[in-house]
């Protein structure tokens, strides 16, 4: 595939993001039940419900194309490896954040074609978003754009030399721990301070797309389909998803679903990883 995702798979993956997002906040609104899956991860209802959504969806607009969605179990490697494009879905990034009733929690489908994902449709129930990403879409005004109640607003990330000030950190709300602290602490010393701001789920990478924060470090484990779709939406405004040596961060390479440690970026014509410290040893 080499070519930008048509416009009518847009209006259609939006619409059923928006029906995820719908099933999701039907169950948001009720005394829902708690589960744990075999990662102690939480399961609820919404996720299985916007898992069954996105699956029948996507089945109907492209039978051809396969899926792999956080709620169902993904084919061995052996099998995706001679996959060349494929669905990756998290139908509610965030179930901490659903938990705690933040709000901050996301749909997620993106499309992987080789190890790259090429588009990305990120869902905001709550903050009735959607933000849109096409790596590959040549027409700037439709290759990264934020859908709020029927209106859309182009995404640009900030360019770090246009910027003055402390860095501005995107992190978790439940990962991080001392590892992150002493490499903030070295950013802080390093830049005019450091500013950080605590959002869930793939919200991050989508604030970043906005031009609201400079960076997220990752440090710690997360599966390629927390931030698939996320990614491709940054890369579309401008922005990356990096592992420490530099690289894009890929897709579907290896038998594990599992990513290493990364840093996203807001500005990806900036040269963080020559000015910014290496993650601190584990």
């Amino acid at each position: 595939m080499t070519d930008a995702i048509p416009q009518d798979w847009i209006a259609r993956l939006t619409a059923i993001v928006e029906e995820a997002g719908a099933a999701i906040l039907e169950v948001y609104n009720t005394d829902f039940e708690v589960q744990t899956k075999g990662d102690e991860s939480p399961l609820t209802q919404a996720d299985l419900a916007a898992h069954r959504v996105i699956v029948a969806g996507l089945e109907a607009l492209s039978p051809q194309i396969p899926i792999i969605s956080e709620e169902s179990a993904p084919p061995p490697f052996a099998e995706r490896a001679g996959w060349q494009r494929y669905w990756l879905v998290d139908p509610l990034d965030g179930t901490k954040e659903f938990v705690n009733r933040n709000g901050e929690f996301t749909v997620n489908i993106a499309l992987i074609d080789g190890s790259e994902p090429v588009f990305g449709i990120v869902g905001v129930p709550v903050q009735e978003k959607v933000y849109v990403g096409d790596v590959r879409q040549t027409n700037p005004d439709q290759r990264a754009y934020v859908l709020h109640k029927g209106t859309s607003h182009p995404l640009q990330v900030q360019r770090q030399n246009d910027r003055q000030g402390p860095l501005r950190v995107v992190a978790s709300r439940n990962h991080g721990g001392e590892r992150l602290e002493a490499y903030l602490s070295e950013i802080d010393a390093l830049f005019a301070g450091c500013e950080r701001t605590p959002v869930g789920s793939s919200l991050k990478l989508c604030v970043l797309a906005e031009g609201g924060a400079d960076i997220y470090p990752r440090l710690g484990l997360t599966s390629e389909w927390d931030i698939g779709a996320a990614q491709a939406v940054l890369t579309a405004a401008g922005g990356g998803v990096y592992t420490q040596d530099g690289a894009v961060l890929p897709y579907n390479t290896k038998d594990s679903l599992l990513n290493p440690e990364f840093l996203a970026v807001a500005d990806g014509s900036y040269p963080w990883i020559e000015v910014l410290p290496r993650f601190p040893e584990k």
